[in-house]
């Protein structure tokens, strides 16, 4: 693909663009009252990559705030068309979503992926992070489920 890629931050004015987000970005189909829930908490971010208006890549991610230390950043979920993989727009997404939560005042950031999901974590190693050693991940009521 050749078509120039545009990145765009969602506000809560962007409801319809994340709603015409094609099947296949997301994990799921898109849940209006989920999505609006998302775009209207500024503690959640999300960042589209466009080809023309067609979005073709994803990240979102979260602001944690914690009583006793700076505010940190989780990435939830990166995503790109499969047509439109290897052409730099996952680290496009990701690297605006840094920025944002870097401006908003968080002190770090971090994410979890799978060891065999080689993809994500030369992403990850494209985009300088560290990655750790010796984390265990627990979950409750089939939260790490597909």
């Amino acid at each position: 693909m050749t078509d120039t890629i545009t990145v765009e931050i969602l506000g809560p004015d962007g409801f319809a663009r994340l709603m015409a987000v094609p099947d296949g970005l997301f994990d799921y189909p898109m849940r209006p009252d989920q999505a609006r829930a998302f775009l209207a908490d500024p503690l959640h971010i999300c960042v589209l990559a466009f080809a023309g208006d067609v979005a073709v890549g994803m990240a979102t991610g979260m602001i944690m705030l914690h009583p006793d230390k700076p505010p940190a950043f989780f990435v939830n979920e990166v995503g790109v068309q499969d047509e439109y993989r290897r052409q730099g727009i996952g680290r496009q997404v990701t690297a605006k979503l840094m920025e944002v939560a870097r401006a908003r005042g968080c002190k770090g950031i971090w994410l979890a992926t799978e060891t065999d999901n080689v993809a994500a974590r030369a992403l990850y190693r494209a985009l300088d992070a560290r990655e750790t050693d010796g984390i265990v991940v627990y979950d409750w009521d089939g939260a790490m489920d597909e």
